[in-house]
């Protein structure tokens, strides 16, 4: 009998382990799923709307009800974003519209999930304020910084288009935007294809005149978020999660319009004035995408087939995706 007691306790004891291990298994795994779960978020430049985002945890106290992480990553354009996406190294992104062309016609995976500048004022050519230059067609024989693959690298070949100059009249210099300041304020080069907020910046501090921007030539420049394609197959949930996000950060920057101001000059070191001003001229949105703009898409990516830019005509239709944004503002 007492040997029967035994076996029965043994077994009881060995079945509490097991249960137990069980549990602890369980856990473990949902801790190291919910772990390795990282959302990388592609942003251009530190500070600003996303340098308040970053401080007061928005995106990571949003992502963490999923079980998922926030990894921030920084770059200086949009083509190293795309790259990124290509090697699976970034999930969501806020750039140009050329980047997002180039992409696209080198079949990297992705989806466009809304509208995040307007583009009429955000891309411009500036040039040295004591050079005389007024017009793009004085450019002809002149050095002109641009990052090739950006928007402000669409936007000069579709003005030059448009006012029947031949950009071979010009020498087109390939530089990043710190790289470009450099060459601007040394007078390496004579003008500068470049978005915000170095066309306000430059401009206020005298250094250089805007001679053309989106509205001036009749041409948009829209930047958009992005979202890698298999991203949003798996985690739809946490692409909406984005989109909820950016608009709650949004509206706080519409409420507190002055703040955000101030906090954007400090960080930069520049007058209030400036940043209004930049401001002004490139506002951020996060909106859904109009036909009107899918359209205006569609010429950018026929006229840089046509230049040659991109290898293979593409429909710009198949990388538009509403749904997301739809689903956001329920």
């Amino acid at each position: 009998m007492r040997n029967q007691l035994y076996t029965f306790l043994l077994l009881a004891l060995t079945f509490l382990l097991a249960a137990c291990a069980s549990e602890e298994t369980k856990s473990s795994k949902a801790s190291s799923n919910s772990n390795d779960l990282v959302v990388r978020i592609g942003i251009q430049g530190s500070g600003g709307l996303f340098g308040k985002a970053k401080e007061d945890r928005l995106f990571e106290e949003a992502f963490e009800s999923h079980g998922a992480m926030v990894e921030w990553v920084e770059f200086q354009s949009g083509p190293p974003m795309t790259e990124a996406i290509a090697s699976n190294k970034l999930d969501i992104a806020g750039l140009g519209n050329m980047p997002v062309i180039t992409a696209q016609a080198a079949n990297i995976p992705f989806k466009i999930i809304s509208q995040t500048l307007e583009g009429k004022k955000n891309v411009g050519v500036i040039v040295q304020s004591s050079s005389g230059i007024t017009t793009l067609e004085e450019l002809k024989g002149k050095k002109i910084a641009v990052g090739k693959g950006t928007n402000a690298y669409d936007f000069i070949l579709r003005s030059f288009d448009k006012l029947n100059i031949n950009p071979d009249e010009v020498e087109l210099i390939n530089l990043n935007p710190d790289e470009a300041q450099a060459a601007f304020d040394s007078g390496g080069v004579d003008a500068w294809a470049i978005w915000e907020p170095y066309l306000t910046i430059n401009t206020l501090s005298e250094k250089g005149t805007i001679i053309a921007d989106g509205e001036s030539v009749g041409l948009l420049s829209p930047s958009y978020t992005i979202a890698r394609s298999k991203f949003t197959e798996e985690h739809p949930e946490l692409v909406v999660t984005y989109l909820k996000t950016l608009n709650e950060l949004l509206a706080w920057e519409t409420a507190n319009e002055t703040e955000a101001v101030e906090r954007y000059a400090k960080e930069r070191n520049l007058p209030v004035a400036l940043m209004e001003q930049t401001r002004q001229r490139s506002k951020s949105i996060n909106i859904l995408v109009e036909d009107a703009i899918i359209q205006e898409h569609q010429k950018t990516a026929d006229f840089q087939y046509k230049q040659g830019t991109i290898r293979q005509k593409i429909d710009v239709s198949e990388v538009f995706d509403n749904r997301f944004y739809k689903e956001a503002v329920k």
